[in-house]
């Protein structure tokens, strides 16, 4: 879940509060919204702040049709390094969402940039389902390809709730333990994880 492309081992925890700022949709939603990112803040034990004295709002949440709507959008080059060129890579693949993380000193998350299009595919899903499956992939500095082909939630058998994968919340769960490093770079400490879903640790 951590293991990069390249086959080193790069995880990252938020070092901070989050001050979450949605962008693009209607109340309703924004509510939808900002109540999945304060239910992972509840499962991971991590603070919410109205705001971040630093940054103003450290987690921003980009909600739009089309990726060359990024490009009008004042400052936001100054946010995103290369905005252009990434506004054009993303449209060659035709893809529907991104995350951008800034890291502090020690190499916590400091800041993430959400960006969801709202294509024909999105659009199907309800609002939960998007806000809680985009809440649980910018809490963790997770691999490229740790969801590939597999989504972060479940849906129960019962109601048809939709909810975070026991797996998925084991692992927020005990990557926020306060004995755990914010950031870590050796594969021991996906094994230190592994031990406390075990809770031998």
């Amino acid at each position: 879940m951590f293991t990069q492309p390249d086959g080193s081992y790069r995880f990252a925890r938020w070092g901070r509060p989050i001050a979450p700022v949605v962008f693009g949709v209607e109340d309703a939603t924004l509510r939808t919204v900002k109540g999945a990112i304060e239910a992972v803040a509840t499962l991971a034990g991590h603070p919410i702040a109205e705001t971040d004295p630093e940054l103003g709002s450290n987690l921003m949440v980009f909600f739009f049709r089309d990726w060359s709507e990024l490009v009008a959008i004042p400052d936001l080059d100054q946010l995103i390094p290369d905005l252009a060129q990434l506004v054009t890579r993303l449209q060659t693949q035709d893809a529907s969402q991104y995350r951008a993380f800034r890291f502090d000193e020690a190499g916590a998350i400091q800041a993430a940039f959400v960006f969801v299009r709202m294509d024909a595919r999105m659009a199907k899903l309800p609002a939960d389902t998007i806000a809680l499956a985009q809440a649980a992939q910018v809490f963790l500095l997770w691999a490229p390809q740790a969801f590939d082909g597999k989504s972060p939630l479940a849906v129960l058998p019962g109601n048809g709730a939709t909810i975070l994968r026991p797996d998925v919340a084991g692992i927020i769960a005990a990557a926020y333990d306060r004995m755990m490093p914010a950031t870590a770079d050796d594969k021991s400490h996906a094994l230190r994880i592994f031990a406390r879903l075990q809770g031998k640790d």
